[in-house]
């Protein structure tokens, strides 16, 4: 049995930020059921890479979910939705605030409905506050969030980070406030509206950039791959390419002189504590660089791996997906998809030992449950199905 069976979930969200919330819950056993809009579906069913006309990118988010596909722009349809509702856990959206309620299909409405509902609202700025009718992408927020003026090359321009963080991170938020509003209503019976907002996602993994601002006084800026309170923390130039060492106390720092065949540096002045090394960071990195420029990162991860020292190369995502570890964690998993055939997608992370996630089915096609969850959920027949959809 897995942590979230039996729990029902109404999915209206698109792209990115929803469906990664709404994926989490799925990995996890909840019946998560996509309600797209007819025809087009999801935008991200738009978005390459393609396998065939299959969207890599849909695929890779909305594995083992249901598709039913609603038109909201109808009454009936809206109706039906509302009937639907009666017989779930949560409900979960990412419009512009608003939008829900033009529907007629806000919290206030839902909840006279089911009052236990769980309603999770994930938005670029949230329901309130001056900026919440703002449209936001991930880049938006990444840049208003103040990441980006804390990522890239020491006095380099600002950078977004690679990955789509403003969108995971709100995405994973989301479900984080699902689990504990419904850890909340199996002890009160009752139900409650969450509101994230992309924007507060990454102020709150700001983490010691803030910090460093309101004890100091000075705004934070890119410093590439150094840390910015631990020396040596960074990446370092190999014969063959960059090396990752983090020497993060005195002892691992003592060690790493040693490896190095340099202990003078051990009582240096200017590096004999953390402090003192990260004043210097420049300078001792200068030092470090030529001698790791004479080794090749295989042979300084040998000599580092066996003193001990945490090390890493910075893998490209060819040498991820083909890891020897991330493969035995089951971190690359493999679907087979009715018509864009075996994909490769990352696999579920958070590993339980009594009610695990897994990933069990592929991204649905277009409405490809519809009839299925009507009969389920409302216990309507074909007939009637029939009727209401093609004899509008």
């Amino acid at each position: 049995m897995k942590a979230l069976q039996g729990i029902r979930v109404l999915d209206l969200t698109r792209v990115l930020a929803g469906p990664y919330c709404t994926m989490m819950l799925a990995d996890y056993g909840a019946d998560v059921i996509k309600i797209e809009p007819p025809e087009v579906g999801d935008d991200s069913r738009a978005f390459g890479p393609f396998v065939g006309k299959e969207s890599a990118y849909f695929m890779s988010l909305n594995r083992n979910k249901r598709s039913i596909a609603l038109n909201f722009k109808r009454q009936e349809e809206r109706d039906l939705f509302k009937e639907m509702v009666k017989h779930a856990d949560v409900v979960v959206e990412n419009y512009r605030p608003g939008t829900m309620e033009k529907f007629g299909l806000g919290y206030d409405q839902l909840k006279e409905i089911n009052p236990k509902l769980i309603y999770a609202a994930c938005s670029g700025f949230g329901h309130t506050g001056p900026y919440r009718d703002k449209p936001a992408y991930d880049i938006i927020v990444q840049a208003m969030g103040g990441i980006m003026s804390i990522t890239g090359p020491e006095n380099g321009d600002p950078t977004r980070v690679g990955a789509s963080v403003g969108d995971i991170i709100a995405g994973m938020f989301t479900a984080y406030g699902i689990m504990m509003a419904l850890f909340h209503r199996e002890r009160t019976g009752e139900g409650q509206k969450i509101d994230v907002g992309m924007l507060d996602c990454q102020v709150a993994i700001l983490e010691n950039a803030i910090a460093r601002y309101v004890t100091s006084g000075v705004v934070p800026g890119p410093l590439g791959n150094r840390h910015p309170s631990i020396t040596p923390f960074s990446s370092f130039t190999a014969k063959d390419g960059y090396i990752i060492v983090g020497a993060g106390n005195d002892r691992l720092w003592e060690r790493l002189c040693n490896i190095l065949g340099r202990p003078d540096l051990i009582k240096d002045e200017r590096f004999d504590t953390n402090a003192r090394r990260t004043a210097n960071a420049k300078e001792l990195t200068t030092i470090l660089n030529e001698i790791f420029k004479e080794k090749t990162i295989a042979e300084w991860l040998t000599a580092l791996e066996e003193a001990g020292l945490p090390c890493a190369p910075i893998n490209t995502i060819d040498k991820i997906v083909n890891d020897p570890h991330i493969q035995a964690r089951e971190m690359i998993v493999e679907v087979e998809h009715p018509v864009a055939g075996k994909l490769k997608m990352p696999g579920v992370p958070i590993k339980m030992s009594a009610t695990p996630g897994s990933v069990e089915f592929p991204a649905p096609l277009l409405g490809q449950h519809t009839y299925e969850i009507i009969r389920e959920v409302l216990g309507w027949d074909d007939s009637k199905i029939s009727q209401f959809f093609d004899g509008k």
